[in-house]
């Protein structure tokens, strides 16, 4: 083994090392000396984010590596139960970005948590979820993930119950905790299926297997995939499993900036690391894209109607874990994990700065026109978004033919600079924010397509598989899926002139979620009776 992969696993193997074992330190002892324990866990997290750009400048998009420190044989030849890690790009592209926001997260909960009794409660179960995350990232063994996929779920839990004495926070909580479960079963029985099929449970040796696999997909495999489908919109609170999202913001609010720009990702991440195996199951992408234009498509509607920013931002993160597992479900993987960075750092920023946005929310008085987008707006808005996106694709060199999925997700960009160049255009005096929106919709029509070429360049190299060719539903589902965006920016724009009553009507049924979580809560609350909280012990 040479020294710089020696330096590259042993990095990746100390980022969630140092978090588990300050961890570990009882609450009792970390509560008598709450700055103290806020102090090392700021250092230590910033600590894991110098070892994952250790990792980046070691690895930098190259060959996957391994290493495996403990191993043990299961039986009817499933593989191996291993402890070890497997770095490819998107393992330091992971690594990197939940490392930063974990350490950013930490060093505004220094502050936030401030002279609370149980502040050393606070940081120990903060380092926990992301040691737990950060082993996710890293493991090299279907059953390494699984388990760390647990710990993060149950560390979290934690967290939310932080004020035990606060029903909402209960409830949600253990909504949580039933879908986490569900989910973690699907996860386990896939990774058992797949272990009896391919006989290995290496990230690496499942990998090779894909790519060597003739014939169809085994049935085994295709159940794998459908049950990994179920743990993702599990994870993602996608529609009608959503609830428990917008409910979590009983906790402090860095649980929910590292809730929304981190934990809530490991389902697009569970899609994208088990695209080998995703890739040859259209039925299962199918469901998957269907799932998540549902949700994106109730939660942009009902986000309108949200009156708190902290509820509308979680609306706005089911969307965008919709919009994510659409964008995997048609085979962009790349673009998902770049939606992912990106929604990442967005949410981070967004929570932690909340209360800010309450003041930019009352300075923002644009004077728009009387009687609305006039028809010359509607054209020129979208033939304008219309040609950025073509002349944009063309210089990144998109192929219409044989990447249809990304000329949809082309369009979905056209739609939103359109919606930025009609909103420019209704407003009084809009020459100069006119020539302004047009250079931001030109900028992000290139942005999206360079961003898009620059992460396929990165992690070629770490999909396997490839998507097999579009039939006559993904067709149609191209088609739903601009449909239902030109829908969305229609109906932004038209909602006001509805005719009162009606409108009233429609805006109190979606400010309730259209009442789905309600029925929700009832069945799991009568399948599994929620029992009193404990009395408080946060320092135990």
């Amino acid at each position: 083994m040479s020294s710089a992969l020696t330096l590259v696993t042993a990095a990746a193997v100390a980022a969630p090392v140092v978090l588990w074992l300050t961890g570990a330190v009882p609450s009792r002892v970390a509560n008598r000396s709450g700055p103290l324990m806020a102090r090392l866990a700021n250092v230590l997290a910033w600590t894991a984010f110098a070892l994952a750009l250790a990792v980046l400048a070691g690895h930098g998009f190259g060959q996957a590596q391994s290493l495996t420190l403990f191993s043990v044989d299961l039986p009817f030849d499933s593989g191996a139960f291993a402890i070890g890690v497997y770095v490819n790009a998107v393992t330091v592209i992971m690594l990197t970005l939940v490392s930063f926001v974990g350490a950013l997260v930490s060093t505004y909960a220094r502050n936030y948590m401030a002279g609370d009794p149980a502040e050393g409660h606070f940081h120990k179960w903060l380092l926990l979820t992301l040691a737990s995350i950060l082993t996710l990232i890293v493991a090299g063994n279907l059953l390494m993930f699984v388990l760390a996929w647990m710990a993060t779920s149950l560390s979290l839990h934690r967290l939310l119950l932080f004020y035990p004495e606060r029903p909402a926070a209960v409830m949600a909580a253990h909504k949580k905790f039933v879908f986490s479960r569900i989910g973690d079963a699907s996860l386990l029985i896939a990774v058992l299926l797949i272990g009896s099929t391919l006989h290995t449970l290496e990230f690496a040796g499942v990998y090779a297997a894909m790519e060597g696999l003739e014939g169809p997909l085994p049935a085994a495999l295709q159940g794998a995939a459908w049950l990994i489908v179920l743990s993702a919109a599990l994870k993602c609170a996608q529609f009608p499993f959503h609830g428990w999202l917008l409910q979590v913001m009983e906790a402090p609010t860095p649980v929910s900036a590292l809730l929304h720009a981190g934990i809530v990702n490991a389902g697009a991440f569970l899609v994208i690391r088990m695209a080998p195996i995703m890739s040859l199951s259209s039925p299962a992408m199918d469901a998957l894209a269907v799932i998540g234009l549902v949700t994106l498509t109730v939660a942009s509607l009902v986000m309108l109607t949200q009156t708190s920013i902290k509820v509308s931002l979680a609306w706005s993160t089911s969307a965008q874990m919709g919009f994510m597992l659409l964008e995997a479900g048609l085979g962009l993987y790349s673009l998902a994990l770049l939606h992912l960075v990106a929604h990442s750092l967005y949410k981070a920023h967004a929570f932690l700065a909340s209360g800010s946005s309450v003041d930019g929310f009352r300075a923002a008085t644009p004077k728009f026109r009387d009687g609305g987008p006039q028809p010359w707006h509607w054209l020129v808005a979208f033939q304008g978004a219309l040609l950025m996106a073509i002349v944009a694709g063309f210089v990144f060199g998109v192929d219409p033919v044989h990447e249809p999925a990304l000329i949809v997700t082309g369009a979905i960009v056209a739609i939103a600079v359109a919606q930025l160049l009609l909103q420019a255009l209704e407003l009084e005096d809009n020459a100069a924010l006119l020539l302004r929106a047009s250079a931001i919709g030109a900028l992000v029509c290139f942005g999206y397509f360079g961003l898009h070429a620059a992460f396929e360049y990165a992690i070629a190299d770490s999909l396997g598989a490839a998507a097999p060719a579009g039939g006559l539903f993904d067709l149609i589902l191209s088609i739903a899926v601009v449909a239902v965006f030109i829908g969305l920016l229609v109906l932004q724009h038209l909602f006001m002139r509805i005719a009162p009553p009606l409108r009233q009507a429609i805006q109190v049924h979606l400010y309730n979620g259209l009442y789905v979580d309600v029925l929700v809560t009832r069945l799991i609350t009568r399948l599994w009776p929620l029992r009193p909280a404990p009395a408080v012990q946060r320092g135990v």
